[in-house]
This record gives structure tokens, C-alpha cells and sequence, in this order.
């Protein structure tokens, strides 16, 4: 059948995406919807093929492509030009250029519309030209040749590098499109696209074509829509200086005008950089052109006029009904697609309202859902069932990428176990604990009880000071919502709970026993890790099945039973330093209290980088091993150790130390995750990078001891300090908070060997599963669920009943989906095709979660992000803040590590990151100093900086955006601030 060249927009459905692109395949939706869109056409992708598909230089610049880094921006610049000029010089057939005359009737916009644009998971917006008020055949087909060369302009290139979008896979369709002449056009959204709340709608508006609002050419009006009642909650008048009108001859002008509203309106309208962030600005087109906002008005009544608020003076450019109005064709637009929408729109002489485009809003975060049937048994706790507060686990532990779909189940599973040990069973264990929920593979809580609790409120933020200290902020600001109000006042049933689950675990036994003898309390942590370690080993000749049960086994009891037989220690540890701290009153001063702190003994993590650097120093005393480290790539160096292929002191040293240390990982809280003990690449990487710090003094293990002396003499002279009894009891807590606080490590390993354990089990799972086909290798298994791997595994044949729970780790910007999905929306016939399907998508939205450079901390069930609201905190004299980690100070080069495996740090450089766990830490070995996004006072990351004695501030916000590699920067970790300077320095 021959592929058309042109369909109108009533012919184009949502499946013919490679043949109309995102914006064409869009409007057909809309206009099948019965939706009031402009008439227009489509020129196919059939038509780009025929006009470039023989172009050789074009080839040529494809395969380039594919072998240029995506940082190399001057390369792709080049690569883009030549494409650009390919298909500006290659011949039109005739028959493409007859169809394009033929569609061109009376003003038109030619519109760019390509196959990976206007998506849900990526909108693309603005990366290709569109040209305005087209007047005439010649002009329409000159203005479809730039389109088509609008594909490889610069922007457009290096956005598909930087998203992972093969060039060969993109193709460019052109929508033809009656214009409007528009009396006032703009943009909405249906969500703010700041704060994220949902149902809210944002609708910037300017006089003429909507060009000017679109190209942030002019500061526009702003309305703030409640979509569900219809009330506008904000009115903001901009100075709408521009306008951008038709030309009766074809094109545009730009048209300077009288100032609208008072200077206080607009003094509030904002300015050009609130704009860029709430996604009105910035969307340019090469010649000043803009996407999309006008077309020809056929047959919507104009809305009722309303009288402006008082005082308004007729500033602004719409009136309250037709405010009201469009917020209302915004939510019939998201509810059509299912999604919040970001959708232009014009208004046109005779006052209807025209839908111009209308896209998903990709950047917001999906709202956290829960798990399973559970999250109604546990609403009884709150008397309001409404607005839900979430706190992001994932970034509370370090982990900033998302979580495997079986990652995921493990810890639904835990939650549940965890629930358990404090007495409240779960009713169905591998749905979750009531309270669990995920939204974009990562894990929240919510804690909406809980700060609906007097005792709740007063703990929750203080634990989160020093684990993920940004979190307790906005956890304090929300405290005085009365949104969120107390409901239960009374202390007594919390302590009940707490008393009743320390008397069944023996915690206060087991903490005296520790402060009386911390000797035992160490003997006593390994015999558990022994006790551990043989209960997780395996029977070698267990089934498929018998090795899922086993892992849901280690899951369900061994992850969290061993914890009160080791948490006691710590909890005691830090006890006794909050003790010393109100003993000394204001005595201590800034930063000797965190010095206390430095060279923990006995933390399993320090341990374990320490003993990588002692191999480390065993290697450079063989040279030829220390250099072949040095110049072979590390995934090389992996290959030749599984193959038994390396020198001796390497091959012995690594697997004495894998033995031990094998089951840890970068990401590690993920079962999904590779183990160091499979793929070792990262460790060689880090041993690697030990071998080139030569300067004994900062070798990690005297400075480690360095800090360990200073820990005791800062000891010391706190206890002289204060004196007498106060100063001996002073003494006497420090100390033993140096001596239990290295176990505060130590539940967590016992819970990542448990976790290793059962990814182990899990991999012979999906090793069955790939022989019989179902998969196509058994890493597979860790894209689905535990529920999903059980079915196919005593399913006949078939793994009919599988798919992700509705919401869960789906894309922004998407419906929820049930069961297994293509990608073209349809649903597979059973059998393994639809296994392969399933897997095959959960990658793929994984992929797109990893790019995700932005995940809140804490969001509430509106899609509202606290933080967001607030604004970053940033000191007066400009220096970025965060809280205090590590006391010192540090000048040097910043170094942005946005992934640990692979990278690279000189000795001395600041190591600048999102969040760490203890995958992060042999990079602290050589690094200068500490800065994170997140993280508090004794989270993982700032606890090792500590014992390392390296500077380090944590929770600065969107640290790894505002500080760039290269730039010299100040920490310093007693203020907890970090000085930038303007510009990277010189290498």
C-alpha cells in the first residue's frame, strides 16, 4: 500500500506517531475529540524520506554521529550545520512539492512535526522551526524545506544526544495549518509546572500572535486558575511592551506598544527569569519564529464578558469568563489525554477560543501511588483522608536513580517484615505496608499521620536532621499548615508502642550491655553478621521455585530481624553524644563537637576503604601491576579478572577483598543492582585512582589516624572545660560515643548482604526463566516483580496477569496503565512476547527516570513541592548553603560526579554530588572536600567525611546545576556554606 503524503488532521490517530510526528499526531487527537482546532494538514514523514533519503552527505554526518560524545558540543554544532545544509540542498521530487502547493489555501503556519517530539515522557518543545502567516505556494514549500532543516539545527542535535534519542531514528513531518490572527494568544498549563500542584491551572496572555509569550519577548499576563472551582486565585498584569501582528503580504511584525497596567502590576508580573522557570520562556525558533500558538476561527461562541477585579484599570488582555473558560477547556484537554497538559491557545477577532496545541507537561515528578490494597487499612489513622504528605526514601538513603521494578517489590516485601517487628502485621506482605508508595522508581513515605501526630511531628524532623536535613526543613515549614493540624495530642499511646516494641526486642538490655562493655557490643555485631551469613547460604541443588521462596524468605525475616540485635549499640553511642552536648551547654565551640566524630573505630564502611587502600598500596610496590592499572580501561581489567587473567597481587588482593566486601554497590539498596562480587569494574576504577595519589601525608590511613588523635585531644579539652563531675560525665559520654558510634554502619551492611542474598537467589530465577525463553537474559528478572516472576515461573506457558500496578514507575506526564502495555498503547497476545514486551518497557522508562535530573524530597498528593514553593536558601553575601557535615575548610577544584562508577577524581579536588552511599565512598579516600545535594548531619556521606577529616557541607540545594567541573570553590564545613567563584578556573 502506497504511504500518503498528506492527511488532513481528521484522517491522523495517536498510532500513526512515525508517520505524522508528535505534533501532528496530537492534533488529530484533538481534533477527532471534537476539541475547537484550527483545520490544517500534515505533509508526512513519506515526504523528509523522499527528499533526504538519498542525500550521501547526510549519511555521512549519521554515521558521525553516532561515534560523538554528547559533551562535545563543538563537534555536533559542526555535524548539525552539515546536515542542515544536505537537505537545504537536496532536490524536491515533484511530486512532494505538488502536494505541498496543494495545501497551501490562504495565510498558513508551517509547523515542524517531528517523530520524537510533543511525547509523554518528552516534549522536545521548540527544538525545530515554525513559520507564521505563510502566504502562497512558493512561500508555504520554502518554509517546508527550512522545517525539514530545522531537524539538525544545533539545539535540536545536542538535545537528542544528551536524551539518548538515535539521530537515524527521528523523521520530520510538517503540519500545514490556517492561521488566526490572533487577538490575544498564550500559553496555560494544567498544572503549575513550578510547584508541580495539580489542577491548577497557569495561563500567561499577550495582545497579538502568541509569539511574544512564546519567545519570552514580553512580560505577559498571568492568571492562576483553582480548575476545580473555577476561581482565580491570582492575577498578575505584565507590561505587555511588544506585540507580534500578521503582515497583510505574508510574515510577521513586531509591534512596540503603549505600557498596560500600573507600575506596581507590573512590578508583580515577574520577571524574565520566573518566566523561564515556570516554562513560559525560552522556546525560540531560528529566525525568531515561534511554535505554534494561532489558527483560523471557525465556530466557538465567545465566552460572557466579566468586569476585571477592582482597580485593575482594564490591564489586562483577557477577561475573568474567558480566564474562566480556558481554564475549563484546560481540563477537559487533560482529561482527554489523562495528564496534565501544557497547551497553547488564541483567542481571534470575534472572541473564540482556539486549541492550538497541546503537549504533556514532562518535567513535573508523578504523584506518589500507593502499592496495593493496604493503603486503605492504614487511612483509618488520619480524620482527614485528603491532602497526603510523601517524603522520598530514595534520596533519604543516597540513592537518586531510580529503583528496579524487583528492587521495588523487595521493598514492599521489607516494609511489610518491618511492620511486623513492630507489631502491626500486614495483611498481604508483598503489597507493601499501608504507608509505602513509589512514583517514578523511587520510594516514599507517607507521613501524613505522622505529622498529624504531636509526638510524630516533634521526632520525625529532628531524625531527619542528621539523615536528610532539607527534608526536615520543609517538614517544619509544613508543620504550620493548618492543612495539617494535630488530630492526636495525646504522648501516651506513641510511648506504649515504643515501650512494647523495646521490651519484646530487650533494646534497653542490649543498649546498657553496650555502654557498660562496647567490647561485646562489637563481638556480638560480627557473631550476628556469622549467624547471618550462614543462614543466607544456599542449597545448591534448589529449584527455580525454591530459590524464589528462599528469596522471599531472606526478604521477608532476615532483612530486618537481625536489626535490635545491633541497633542498640549505636542508639546508645549517640545517646551518650547527645548527653555531652546538653552537659556543655554553649562550652563547645563551632565545629569541635563534629571533630568528636572523626576516626570512628570499628565502621565496617571505613573498613572496607581502607582495606581498598592497603591493596592499593600492595599493588604499587609491583610495578608492572600498579601500570597496568593505570592504562587499561577498568570494564578490561573486570573482563581479565573473571578470567583468572591478572597478576597475582591484583587477582589475590581483589578476591580477598570481594570476599568480604563483595556484596556492597554503588546504589546498593537496590537488589537490582549489579554486586562488586559480579561486576568489579568500579572497584579497579577506585583502586586505580589510589594509585596516583603520591603524597604520603594524605594518605587515607594517616589521615584517618590524624583524625582520630584530634577526636581524642578535642575530647579532652571539652571534658577540662567543663570541669569537675559535669566534665568526667562529659568525658565519659565522648568516649563512648567514639567507641559505638562506628556501628551505626552496621544494620545497614547486615541488611545489604541480606539483600545481595537474595539477588542471588533472584539471578538463578532468571536464569530459568531465560532458558525456557520467557526472557532474554536472566538479568530480566529484576524488571519484574516478585508477583510476576512467580506467575511465569508455575504458569503452563503463558505469563498471562502480568503488568506494573497502576502509576507504578511510569513516566511523567502518563496515564496509569494496566497490565502489560506495548509502547504503541495496545495490549500482547499472551505468551512470552509478552513477558519480553513488559521488560522491555520497564527499561525503557528506566532509562527516561535516570535523566531525570530533579526528584523532590518531599511532595504532597497534589503534586505540590514544598521546597519548590519556599525557594533555595542562599546566604547574603551569595555563597550557597547547606548544613554542616564536616568541620574545615577547603579551596579547590570542584569535580561534579553525577555517577561514581567510572569516574574520576584527582587528589585534592572537591567532590561535588548528588547524594552518596557507601559505593561513593572509597572516591572520599583522595577527595578534598564534600558537597551534596542531599543529606544531614549524620547521614552516610557526611559520617565518613567526618573519619576521613575532609571538610564537607551536605543539603545544598541543586548543587550539581549551580557549581560547574572545573570551578574553584571554598567549603566550608563549620558554616556549612560554599563559595563559588565566578567562572571555572584554568587547567
Amino acid at each position: 500500500m502506497e504511504i500518503p503524503l498528506v492527511l488532513r488532521f481528521e484522517e491522523i490517530d495517536a498510532g500513526m506517531l512515525p508517520l505524522v510526528g508528535g505534533k501532528a499526531a496530537n492534533l488529530g487527537v484533538l481534533t477527532a475529540a471534537g476539541f475547537p482546532v484550527p483545520a490544517g494538514v500534515c505533509l508526512t514523514t513519506e515526504a523528509y524520506r523522499r527528499v533526504t533519503g538519498r542525500s550521501g552527505a547526510l549519511e555521512a554526518v549519521l554515521d558521525a554521529l553516532e561515534v560523538t560524545s554528547p559533551t562535545d558540543t563543538r563537534a555536533l554544532a559542526e555535524l548539525a550545520g552539515t546536515a542542515r545544509a544536505a537537505v537545504l540542498s537536496a532536490p524536491v521530487p515533484e511530486e512532494v512539492a505538488d502536494a505541498v502547493r496543494r495545501s497551501a489555501h490562504g495565510p498558513v503556519a508551517v509547523r515542524s512535526s517531528a517523530t520524537a517530539e510533543d511525547l509523554p515522557d518528552a516534549s522536545f518543545a521548540g527544538q525545530q522551526d515554525t513559520f507564521l502567516n505563510v502566504v502562497g505556494p512558493e512561500a508555504v514549500l520554502e518554509a517546508v524545506r527550512h522545517c525539514w532543516a530545522s531537524l539538525w539545527t544545533d539545539r535540536a542535535v545536542a538535545y537528542r544526544a544528551a536524551n539518548g534519542i538515535a539521530h537515524r531514528s527521528v523523521r520530520l513531518a510538517v503540519v500545514i495549518q490556517e492561521m488566526v490572527q490572533a487577538e490575544v494568544a498564550g500559553v496555560m498549563f494544567t498544572a503549575d509546572p513550578v510547584t508541580g500542584r495539580r489542577r491548577q491551572a497557569v495561563i500567561d496572555a499577550a495582545p497579538g500572535l502568541g509569539e511574544a509569550v512564546v519567545s519570552g519577548a514580553v512580560n505577559p499576563d498571568r492568571f492562576t486558575v483553582d480548575i476545580a472551582t473555577g476561581r482565580i486565585t491570582d492575577r498578575r498584569a505584565g507590561d505587555k511592551r511588544l506585540a507580534v501582528r500578521s503582515l497583510a503580504g505574508g510574515g510577521v511584525e513586531r509591534v512596540e506598544t503603549p505600557a498596560a497596567g500600573t507600575a506596581d502590576e507590573r512590578a508583580a508580573s515577574g520577571t524574565a527569569d520566573e518566566r523561564a522557570a515556570s516554562g513560559t520562556a525560552g522556546r525560540r525558533t531560528a529566525g525568531g519564529t515561534a511554535g505554534g500558538m494561532n489558527g483560523i476561527a471557525t465556530g466557538v461562541a465567545r465566552p460572557a464578558a466579566e468586569e476585571t477585579p477592582d482597580g485593575a484599570g482594564g490591564a489586562f488582555c483577557l477577561t475573568d469568563g474567558q480566564v474562566r473558560a480556558l481554564a475549563e477547556l484546560g481540563d477537559r484537554v487533560e482529561g482527554h489525554y489523562g495528564a496534565p497538559q501544557d497547551i497553547e491557545w488564541a483567542v481571534d477577532p470575534g472572541g473564540a477560543l482556539w486549541l492550538t496545541q497541546s503537549r504533556p507537561i514532562t518535567t513535573l515528578h508523578p504523584i506518589p501511588r500507593h502499592a496495593g490494597p493496604d493503603e486503605a487499612a492504614g487511612a483509618s489513622d488520619d480524620l482527614d483522608d485528603g491532602l497526603r504528605i510523601h517524603v522520598c526514601l530514595s534520596l533519604a538513603q543516597g540513592l537518586h536513580q531510580p529503583i528496579t521494578p524487583m528492587g521495588m517489590a523487595a521493598f514492599r516485601l521489607m516494609s511489610s517484615a518491618a511492620l511486623g517487628l513492630l507489631g502491626h502485621p500486614v495483611a498481604d506482605p508483598r503489597a507493601g505496608a499501608p504507608r509505602f508508595a513509589e512514583a517514578g522508581g523511587r520510594l516514599f513515605l507517607d507521613v501524613t499521620g505522622i505529622m498529624r501526630s504531636r509526638v510524630g511531628r516533634a521526632l520525625l524532623p529532628r531524625v531527619l536532621d542528621v539523615m536528610e536535613a532539607r527534608s526536615a526543613v520543609v517538614l517544619r515549614t509544613l508543620a504550620a499548615d493548618p492543612r495539617f493540624g494535630v488530630t492526636r495530642r495525646s504522648v501516651r499511646p506513641a510511648l506504649r508502642r515504643v515501650l512494647r516494641v523495646a521490651g519484646r526486642h530487650r533494646v534497653l538490655p542490649r543498649a546498657l550491655r553496650a555502654l557498660l562493655r562496647p567490647e561485646s557490643a562489637h563481638r556480638h555485631a560480627r557473631a550476628t553478621e556469622s549467624a547471618l551469613r550462614a543462614h543466607l547460604a544456599s542449597p545448591p541443588d534448589a529449584t527455580a521455585l525454591q530459590r524464589l521462596d528462599r528469596a522471599e524468605l531472606i526478604l521477608s525475616r532476615w532483612t530486618f530481624r537481625l536489626v535490635p540485635e545491633v541497633a542498640p549499640g549505636p542508639l546508645a553511642g549517640f545517646a551518650m553524644f547527645g548527653l555531652a552536648v546538653r552537659l556543655l551547654g554553649g562550652r563547645a565551640r563551632p565545629g569541635e563537637l563534629p571533630t568528636v566524630l572523626r576516626g570512628l573505630p570499628r565502621n565496617v564502611t571505613t573498613e572496607m576503604d581502607l582495606a581498598l587502600w592497603h591493596l592499593a598500596a600492595r599493588i604499587r610496590r609491583d610495578a608492572p601491576a600498579a601500570a597496568l592499572l593505570l592504562g587499561t580501561p577498568a570494564a578490561e581489567l573486570a573482563a581479565r579478572f573473571h578470567a583468572g587473567a591478572l597478576p597475582a597481587v591484583v587477582e589475590e588482593g581483589l578476591r580477598e577483598f570481594l570476599r568480604e566486601y563483595g556484596v556492597r554497590a554503588v546504589a546498593e539498596i537496590d537488589l537490582g543492582v549489579p554486586r562488586w562480587s559480579e561486576d568489579p569494574a568500579h572497584v579497579i576504577g577506585v583502586l586505580a585512582n589510589y594509585l596516583r595519589l603520591d603524597d604520603p601525608a594524605l594518605a587515607p590511613d594517616v589521615q584517618f589516624a590524624r583524625g582520630a588523635v584530634e577526636a581524642e585531644a578535642v575530647v579532652e579539652g571539652l571534658a577540662a572545660r567543663a570541669g569537675g563531675l559535669r566534665g568526667r560525665v562529659v568525658r565519659f559520654a565522648l568516649g563512648r560515643a567514639r567507641a559505638l558510634g562506628g556501628l551505626r554502619e552496621f544494620p545497614k551492611f547486615l541488611l545489604v548482604t541480606s539483600l545481595a542474598a537474595a539477588r542471588a537467589e533472584l539471578a538463578a530465577v532468571g536464569g530459568e526463566l531465560a532458558g525456557r525463553g520467557l526472557l532474554a537474559s536472566p538479568d530480566d528478572v529484576f524488571f519484574l516483580t516478585l508477583r510476576e516472576a512467580r506467575t511465569a515461573l508455575t504458569g503452563p506457558d503463558a505469563p498471562t496477569g502480568l503488568g506494573a500496578p497502576a502509576g507504578a514507575n511510569a513516566p511523567a506526564g502518563s496515564a496509569p496503565s494496566a497490565g502489560i502495555r506495548t509502547p504503541g498503547g495496545s495490549r500482547p497476545s499472551a505468551g512470552p512476547e509478552a513477558l519480553r514486551a513488559l521488560v522491555a518497557g520497564r527499561r525503557e522508562e528506566a532509562a527516561r527516570e535516570r535523566r531525570r535530573r530533579h526528584v523532590p524530597r518531599v511532595l504532597l498528593s497534589d503534586g505540590t513541592e514544598p521546597e519548590a514553593v519556599a525557594g533555595a536558601a542562599v546566604a547574603a553575601d551569595g555563597a550557597l548553603t547547606g548544613t554542616p557535615a564536616s568541620a574545615g575548610g577547603v579551596t579547590g577544584l570542584a569535580r561534579v560526579v553525577l555517577d561514581p562508577v567510572g569516574a574520576h577524581l584527582e587528589p585534592g579536588e572537591i567532590l561535588v554530588c548528588p547524594s552518596t552511599d557507601p559505593g561513593w565512598t572509597p572516591l572520599f579516600l583522595t577527595a578534598g572536600g564534600l558537597v551534596m545535594e542531599m543529606g544531614g548531619a549524620n547521614s552516610h556521606g557526611a559520617v565518613v567525611a567526618r573519619e576521613y577529616g575532609i571538610p564537607a557541607v551536605v543539603g545544598v540545594a541543586r548543587a550539581t546545576g549551580r557549581i560547574v567541573t572545573g570551578q574553584e570553590i571554598t567549603v566550608d564545613g563549620t558554616s556549612g556554606t560554599v563559595t563559588v567563584s565566578a567562572s571555572p578556573a584554568a587547567s
